[in-house]
């Protein structure tokens, strides 16, 4: 049979897509935010969508979070299925209370009467040359609650997937895209094209098998590991890069396998170490059976402590860079 056909689609084609898609598929899917329908999306990922689907399925807001946030998770509650951009998920804290106290916790207190089936969305960790109000990494944040489902993107595939998965999903789910990958181009397959494609929430995915040493990442810092992962390659240490692609409910069995046969664990994230994803990935290793296996303490590589510095050269050297993880994995296997 022919190869199947594969073109290169960016994460901001692909999420336009996932979303034009649920939006035929579902009236009661709708999507609101700020400059939304009538600009085309902030960032252009609802680009066309309010010119096909009108005012009520695209809804520009005021800015004012907490308020938008809150119609979209009352909106869910009568069985709606909103999808609520966050312009960046920095301005989310405005809106806090209402995905944690409003939409995690209903489902609980309420003994499973009242389903909240809403996704907050839009860009989250550091972009570029925007400081500190605007650059901080949510998955600690919101992957700390229960009630939430979380997912973080790296490729146009997971995009896609997740974004569909997520739009389905029965529960609250936060999506937390990259706005420095929006324009990057991805392969994707016919099927990953095709509208049933979806990716379930709660899978990672190896993006690579290697033998030496298991590197695990979400979001941008996942291609960071694989360039590491190459120039590493040529000086014959083989890494196994794990793109986690849920942050909640985290699919520590892949990494435990991964672990067992590598012997090395590097964790990597734009977020900040303390209590971090990385954190995490490390005390479930060390908690569970994989803990065994390992000939060496797992090493983070995450961004630096400090709020995001303005200054270009500040900036880079406040977040993961390919030759920190490449210092990571010689530290982890001692070389």
């Amino acid at each position: 049979s022919p190869p199947a056909a594969v073109s290169q689609v960016t994460v901001r084609d692909a999420l336009n897509q996932a979303l034009d898609e649920e939006l035929e598929r579902d009236e009661r899917v709708f999507l609101l935010g700020e400059e939304v329908a009538q600009y085309d999306g902030a960032y252009k990922i609802s680009r066309g969508l309010w010119k096909k689907y009108g005012d009520k399925r695209i809804i520009d807001t005021p800015i004012s979070e907490m308020g938008f946030a809150g119609i979209a998770v009352g909106a869910a509650m009568v069985w709606l299925r909103p999808v609520c951009e966050f312009m960046t998920f920095n301005f989310s804290m405005q809106a806090i209370d209402q995905v944690i106290n409003s939409a995690a916790k209903s489902c609980y207190m309420s003994a499973g009467s009242i389903s909240v089936p809403v996704v907050f969305r839009g860009p989250n960790g550091a972009s570029a040359g925007v400081a500190a109000q605007h650059s901080q990494c949510f998955a600690a944040w919101y992957g700390h609650c229960p009630g939430l489902k979380v997912v973080s993107p790296w490729s146009s595939e997971d995009a896609k997937g997740l974004l569909k998965a997520s739009i389905r999903d029965d529960n609250p789910v936060v999506m937390l895209e990259s706005e420095l990958l929006y324009g990057v181009p991805f392969e994707m397959s016919e099927q990953a094209q095709s509208k049933e494609f979806v990716i379930p929430i709660g899978k990672a995915k190896i993006e690579r098998q290697g033998t030496h040493v298991t590197l695990v990442a979400h979001s941008r810092p996942v291609g960071h590991c694989i360039e590491a992962a190459s120039v590493l390659s040529k000086e014959g240490v083989e890494c196994e890069v794990i793109n986690l692609r849920t942050i909640r409910p985290m699919d520590i069995e892949t990494v435990e396998a991964s672990v067992v046969k590598t012997n090395h664990l590097v964790t990597v994230e734009g977020g900040w170490p303390q209590f971090g994803v990385g954190a995490e990935i490390c005390a479930r290793i060390m908690e569970g059976p994989a803990f065994n296996y390992l000939d060496a303490p797992a090493v983070r590589v995450t961004g630096a402590d400090v709020p995001m510095p303005y200054a270009k050269i500040l900036e880079d050297n406040s977040i993961p860079q390919v030759k920190d993880i490449v210092f990571a994995v010689k530290k982890a296997l001692n070389i």
